[in-house]
């Protein structure tokens, strides 16, 4: 029973801070257990009601209870994918944007050491 609570990875905020790692541990997850194409927008693929099923409670499972609450009429995978990246898949262009502000602002002699400035280099 109590691997029941278990997740996999961390789920995702209410805010969307962790949306981008998020997305690609789901998609990962989904393609190992073979689920992927419950979220996946090919009109020519038919995946069984298990299969969404399955992937629903994966998904719902690895959000906020908040955005769990907020997306509870949703019955559908592909469905509640496509809202969620609507809602949160702007932070791409906000991470893209802060990253070249801070690389290109970012200088080598305000580091006390070679360390630190390495430290914030692979933090961008």
């Amino acid at each position: 029973m109590s691997n029941l609570n278990k997740l996999d990875f961390t789920a995702l905020e209410v805010f969307g801070r962790n949306y981008l790692r998020w997305v690609q541990d789901v998609k990962l997850h989904l393609i190992a257990k073979n689920l992927h194409p419950a979220i996946e927008d090919e009109t020519d693929n038919l995946v069984s009601e298990a299969k969404k099923a399955t992937a629903m409670i994966f998904i719902q499972r690895h959000i906020h209870d908040t955005l769990q609450i907020e997306y509870l009429a949703e019955e559908d995978p592909q469905a509640l994918w496509v809202t969620l990246t609507d809602r949160f898949d702007h932070q791409k262009d906000i991470f893209l944007l802060e990253a070249r502000h801070n690389w290109q602002h970012m200088r080598f002699q305000d580091f006390k050491s070679v360390n630190e400035y390495n430290s914030k280099v692979c933090r961008i």
